[in-house]
């Protein structure tokens, strides 16, 4: 083979890969590079001129406590992903058997993911709002009496994160039936000839096969608790005690005009899920997986 075709063979390759690479420092490296600069300015989002500031925001971030009590919020969203993955589990387990129905009810379980997040803030907004969808529901089974569900911080967040649980739960439900169709199904089989009930195929098939994306699932959802934004935003407005990090970072730069310090909280929640992640990969590392 010629040396010159040898080489065009060896950058070919790299070729293919310019085009992404060029898209992925343009729209996501660069922009963390600049906000990370940012973060050591008094910039305002809007004069043309940059101050230098040094650590100052950084400190002001770490001394003012009201900064980082909105990390408080994320507990409610971290309750509400245990609820979403355990449920998510179970389904997927239930609907990977032949059962009557199983692709009317994985439709009904993925189709939320597809719906828009503003579309559902709206209707959940109607939803739990004063003599609303819930209190009509709820005096069918003789509750009366309207309820502001968004009205004080504890029935606020709550209503919050079961929104989020009901939204997201279709993407945890396929991760998780798409993992255990994986699986072969001989495994079953001879499960079933030594007399394995259900709980006993769950428990030492489907489990051990599907621990790396369980594992990326818990991941997902420590992270997606800590950068809540959508669903509270849109309902609330973070209002009522429902502020989140992320919804109070946008308004220290849009509102408040300080984009060097909001810079500054997302360098902080960036490093947080960085740290987050290295955590729990430590702790359950991804091992190969091999049943056969």
């Amino acid at each position: 083979m010629a040396r010159p075709t040898r080489r065009w063979r060896g950058v070919t390759p790299w070729l293919f890969l310019l085009a992404p690479l060029v898209l992925l420092i343009t729209f996501t490296y660069a922009p963390i590079v600049n906000m990370v600069a940012y973060s050591f300015t008094d910039w305002d989002g809007v004069s043309p001129e940059l101050r230098y500031t040094g650590a100052e925001n950084y400190a002001e971030l770490f001394t003012r406590s009201e900064l980082f009590e909105v990390f408080f919020v994320s507990g409610y969203y971290l309750a509400a992903s245990v609820v979403q993955i355990a449920a998510a589990l179970y389904f997927a387990t239930v609907l990977s058997f032949n059962v009557r129905f199983r692709n009317f009810f994985k439709g009904v379980l993925f189709f939320p993911y597809l719906i828009n997040g503003v579309a559902i803030g709206f209707v959940f907004l109607y939803f739990f709002q004063d003599g609303g969808t819930l209190d009509s529901i709820l005096s069918l089974f003789g509750y009366s009496g309207d309820r502001a569900w968004l009205g004080d911080p504890a029935s606020a967040n709550v209503s919050l994160a079961g929104v989020s649980v009901w939204r997201y739960l279709g993407l945890n439900f396929v991760l998780f039936l798409g993992a255990i169709q994986s699986i072969p199904g001989e495994l079953y089989e001879a499960a079933e000839i030594d007399g394995a009930n259900r709980w006993q195929q769950f428990r030492h098939i489907i489990a051990p096969g599907i621990r790396p994306v369980l594992s990326l699932s818990v991941i997902l959802s420590v992270s997606g608790s800590l950068s809540v934004f959508e669903i509270p935003y849109i309902m609330t407005g973070g209002a009522t005690g429902t502020e989140t990090f992320v919804i109070q970072t946008v308004k220290l730069a849009f509102q408040f005009n300080k984009t060097g310090l909001a810079s500054a909280a997302a360098v902080v929640l960036l490093l947080i899920i960085l740290a987050v992640t290295w955590v729990q990969r430590r702790l359950v590392p991804d091992d190969k997986v091999d049943l056969v």
